[in-house]
């Protein structure tokens, strides 16, 4: 797949400073590579702390004019940012199939989501409403209104380059908050393309900055935010592990903080479920971007009743799946991200199928192919011992556990210190009831396998992290409310 843009002006690979294009102070780079081949794609600024020290003054320095302007006019700056990402849709795509290696109609489909971020908090931008507080005592009145946060450092994942960035940077950019952002090492180009679209729909110099760099020297970048008490906000979506970091470093200068971490997804067909609608929503599911997505099923708990039918049913569907390199037009799964994934992926296999698991489909890297690819799977057979139980595979990967009884199975799904996403199929309205109240999950889908949304609330509990994105509850995020007392009125 060879790199053609209508527009080659989309291909950044500099730094956006203070409204500027410019190399990491120290000059120092760092490759961008093609996951279907390990090639080089290009070679963008490794920034240093240095970097996102120049990036915070740029959004300190424009943080009042920005706060201050009329919510309309932000609006119609969004607005117009929606319609260039629309109109750029195939070179988004394109840069995002690339870096990422998932194909072209997911990439496409991935801009189209992006893209609805930006207009829904385009809309909720001119609906930050406040309060006039009942009066209590005579001569006073109270009120209350929201303001925004001030700087937002965002951080994003890899596996959906343009829609995490549009779900962090948009709402922040609706209340009033200018930006500092760092998208995945492995997947800068299309972040930075998008911050060129946003310039060019008429973000001002400063409002949105965004820097690149390579992992370690990632880590000391933000570690300027973290300690900086002009950043009030971190905006985050990645692993636990470095949530949790995230969350101690900053701890110093008290800041506002939304976690999207990992997930351990578990999706229960019960013995009632109409299986056909369940093994399509588990499809949506499981196999959406290969596997590489925070709310993948990572354990698929099927009653014992209908557990062979079932099995036999994925298997029909994950065995024709096609796989291949983006540029393929009838590729459904493309490579995994990077040499870790893969070896992550086949220890975990390896591991299932010594322990008992059987490969029904799949089950081994496809190196005929490329590097990184692995070939879709369904294991069963599968119990709480395997490392795929409690590790999340990101991946491919399709575990069925057998069960036998209703409480057993929550208890089971419950039994993670993540709660991020849960699934289940049923026709019981009374049963949907009682096991929607029952799972530990921030999102839950319920005879349904496809859950995003812009205008739903998206987040976890326990070690799945706190804060929502989307829906009008993701804009409060980014809003501080202030409480006025005016007395002496009588």
């Amino acid at each position: 797949m060879t790199l053609q843009l209508t527009r080659g002006e989309l291909l950044r690979t500099q730094n956006l400073i203070g409204g500027k294009w410019v190399d990491a102070s120290s000059e120092a780079r760092y490759p961008v590579t093609n996951p279907a081949t390990n090639g080089t794609i290009k070679q963008v600024a490794n920034s240093s702390s240095v970097d996102a020290r120049a990036a915070t003054d740029a959004a300190a320095r424009a943080l009042p004019a920005w706060r201050d302007r009329l919510p309309r006019e932000r609006a119609e700056i969004l607005r117009r940012w929606h319609t260039l990402i629309v109109e750029n849709t195939e070179d988004l795509a394109t840069l995002m199939s690339m870096e990422q290696g998932k194909p072209m109609v997911e990439s496409r489909d991935e801009v189209a989501y992006g893209a609805s971020y930006v207009a829904w908090f385009a809309d909720e931008a001119t609906k930050i409403y406040g309060d006039i507080i009942p009066q209590h005592q005579r001569g006073k009145r109270m009120s209350a209104v929201k303001e925004s946060v001030g700087i937002v450092a965002a951080i994003t994942p890899w596996n959906f380059p343009l829609a995490m960035i549009a779900r962090k940077i948009t709402p922040a950019l609706a209340a009033g908050c200018t930006v500092v952002a760092k998208p995945a090492e492995d997947t800068p180009l299309t972040a930075l393309a998008l911050a060129a679209l946003a310039h060019e729909a008429g973000v001002p110099e400063g409002v949105l900055n965004m820097i690149t760099a390579a992992r370690e020297d990632g880590i000391n970048a933000v570690a300027d935010w973290l300690a900086d008490d002009r950043v009030r906000k971190i905006t985050f979506t990645g692993s636990t592990a470095v949530g949790k970091h995230l969350a101690r470093e900053s701890a110093g200068t008290l800041k506002k903080l939304s976690l999207e971490l990992g997930g351990n997804a578990p999706f229960i067909v019960f013995e009632d479920a109409d299986l056909d609608a369940a093994v399509t929503g588990l499809m949506a599911a499981k196999f959406r971007n290969g596997g590489q997505t925070c709310v993948c099923p990572n354990r698929i708990y099927v009653h014992a009743a209908i557990y062979e039918r079932f099995a036999d049913l994925l298997g029909q569907r994950v065995s024709a799946l096609r796989v291949g390199p983006a540029n393929d037009p009838q590729s459904q799964i493309g490579p995994v991200i990077n040499q870790r994934a893969i070896e992550k992926i086949a220890r975990h296999v390896d591991d299932a199928v010594a322990q008992g698991a059987h490969a029904l489909v799949g089950g081994k890297r496809l190196e005929a192919l490329g590097p990184n690819y692995y070939a879709p799977t369904v294991l069963t057979n599968a119990n709480d011992s395997m490392l795929l139980c409690c590790e999340e595979t990101f991946g491919p990967v399709a575990p069925l556990f057998p069960f036998d009884d209703e409480d057993e199975v929550v208890r089971l799904a419950n039994d993670t210190p993540y709660g991020l996403a849960a699934y289940f199929y049923t026709q019981n309205l009374r049963r949907i009831d009682r096991v929607s109240r029952k799972l530990e999950a921030g999102v839950i889908g319920i005879n349904e396998g496809a859950v995003a949304s812009e205008a739903a609330p998206f987040g976890g509990v326990k070690e799945s992290g706190y804060g929502r994105e989307g829906s009008k509850y993701g804009l409060d995020d980014y809003l501080t409310i202030k409480y006025m007392c005016q007395g002496g009125l009588d």
